[in-house]
């Protein structure tokens, strides 16, 4: 595997040198970075078995009775064929059990997904849990510039954002769409800044077999042949158009990722009311069969390959037909997916901090807290969209990223439990103190002050005086100011010279192959 241990500070294309570290060295304790959540706390089942085994049931009905649509590839049709599958046209019905069966007899439980910095690398699966970024919103919102379509600068600031955020343990995807750069071109620059300005994971191209493979030759480059053959180096997510089917962009690169070893979140995509019935067993019976059909082609085009139960259900106002999110049905499907995911024996890709606000505001900060805990009390192996997102995806917010961030803090620190050791336990500090006295100034408190409680970056406890004093500014504005740090604080990961010169190389090679098609 190709990748450097160097660290280097100069201003790479625009991003900005580690001048302020230490202007800020007191400002607050330096966060422990971990490549991902282990939780100790268990996940919360809201269906008992009669409750799981009709969702099961019913979900074998909806593909035998119903079936589900796959469009636009004859490939994926003689696949199902081939296994057994009815198939009438693009339509493809499945005998109960079928799905499952073939699932359960070759889909790992548990993989390793690798950055080109081994130190984050992240495990998928079990008691872990990964933080990714938002994705795909074509717009961005700053406090100081408005809400504006992104830009490729905008997508370079979010990585390094991204990458400097302890919290978060994967570099994500499309963060922004860069409507400035080709449509048709601009996954090239995408996935290319990921691997210049982050060392964490990342996301492939979705779209379309060319796309993919244009990931995976990426990936080649970054982490060499044989190694990407044995290992998981990237990490799709394949959608379905709900209700029941599944198009050829799709398929096509699920194929890609799939042949090529590279795990794929199948996931359902549905807003309960429009695209699933308006009830949430209704929707978990949709959800459940879209994913067992998807699945099951994974395991069919190459068994062994990685894969993931995604579960994207949220809700839609029943009054205007908007997308609403943090709704308690939405809670109610995310929990019962995750307990449908760990029956299959695959992990759970599910999101995080949703919201319909167009602000980062109260509303975006009770639907974002909301999604996000559910997720994680689901116990989602995978959550996307963890940080950033506003009005219902078609906008990535930098300071909600900041804000999200807090939460993603919290809830980790929340499912790490409680410390049992000896220093946890605290006993010498109440014999020290005793009766009456005050815990502020013993050796207890004064080895434990800067590790003891979570320090948020964005919420403020000072008194009324003080925060006038200071400004009287709003937690949104308190992260206008965070993100901006973060960006003085970025420390570029470095990049091997000659695996960013056959990148480059390579990415050149691919414009050059092909006009451009239009920026939206």
């Amino acid at each position: 595997m190709t990748t450097t241990s160097r660290r280097t500070r100069r201003d790479a294309k625009g991003g900005r040198p580690g001048r302020g570290r230490a202007a800020h060295a007191g400002r607050r304790p330096a966060t422990k970075r971990v490549p991902c959540i282990r939780r100790r706390l268990r996940p919360l089942d809201i269906l008992d078995e009669e409750g799981l085994a009709l969702i099961e049931r019913n979900a074998d009905e909806i593909l035998r009775d119903v079936g589900m649509e796959f469009r636009g590839d004859p490939e994926i049709l003689a696949i199902f064929r081939d296994a057994g599958a009815d198939v009438e046209g693009e339509h493809v019905r499945f005998e109960p059990g079928m799905c499952r069966r073939i699932i359960q007899a070759s889909a790992p439980r548990e993989f390793e997904q690798h950055a080109r910095n081994p130190a984050n690398t992240v495990r998928l699966g079990g008691a872990h849990t990964v933080l990714c970024p938002s994705w795909g919103p074509p717009f961005v919102h700053d406090l100081d510039a408005g809400r504006r379509y992104a830009t490729i600068d905008d997508f370079r600031r979010l990585v390094q954002i991204h990458h400097s955020i302890p919290y978060l343990h994967h570099s994500g995807g499309i963060v922004c769409e860069p409507v400035d750069v080709p449509a048709n071109k601009r996954h090239l620059d995408m996935l290319y800044h990921h691997i210049r300005y982050s060392d964490r994971p990342f996301m492939g191209a979705f779209i379309g077999e060319e796309r993919a493979q244009d990931a995976v030759d990426m990936a080649k480059t970054v982490f060499g042949d044989a190694f990407l053959r044995d290992n998981a180096c990237l990490y799709a997510v394949s959608n379905t158009n709900a209700p029941l089917v599944l198009d050829a962009s799709m398929s096509g690169s699920l194929k890609v990722y799939a042949r090529n070893n590279q795990p794929v979140a199948c996931t359902p995509w549905t807003l309960a009311g429009a695209m699933s019935p308006c009830t949430v067993a209704g929707t978990l019976a949709q959800v459940l069969a879209e994913a067992l059909a998807t699945l099951c082609l994974v395991q069919l085009v190459n068994p062994g390959a990685p894969c993931l139960m995604g579960a994207f259900a949220s809700t839609m106002s029943m009054r205007s037909g908007a997308p609403t999110f943090g709704t308690p049905e939405a809670g109610k499907m995310v929990l019962a997916s995750g307990q449908l995911a760990r029956r299959i024996g695959v992990p759970l890709h599910t999101v995080g901090s949703l919201s319909a606000s167009k602000l980062p505001d109260g509303q975006a900060g009770q639907e974002g807290a909301w999604s996000l805990l559910m997720a994680m009390l689901a116990g989602a192996n995978f959550i996307n969209h963890a940080t950033g997102w506003l009005e219902g995806g078609l906008v990535t917010g930098y300071e909600k990223t900041i804000l999200d961030a807090d939460l993603c803090g919290k809830v980790a620190s929340l499912f790490e439990g409680v410390d049992l050791s000896e220093n946890g336990q605290a006993m010498d500090a109440i014999r020290e103190v005793g009766p009456g006295a005050h815990f502020l100034g013993s050796a207890h408190t004064q080895a434990n002050f800067l590790t003891a409680f979570f320090a948020s970056t964005t919420c403020d406890a000072s008194s009324w005086e003080q925060w006038s004093a200071e400004g009287a500014l709003d937690a949104a504005r308190r992260a206008n100011s965070e993100w901006k740090r973060l960006l003085d604080d970025y420390e570029d990961p470095g990049l091997d010279p000659a695996v960013d010169e056959a990148l480059q190389a390579f990415i050149s090679r691919r414009k050059e192959s092909m006009p451009d098609a239009e920026y939206f």
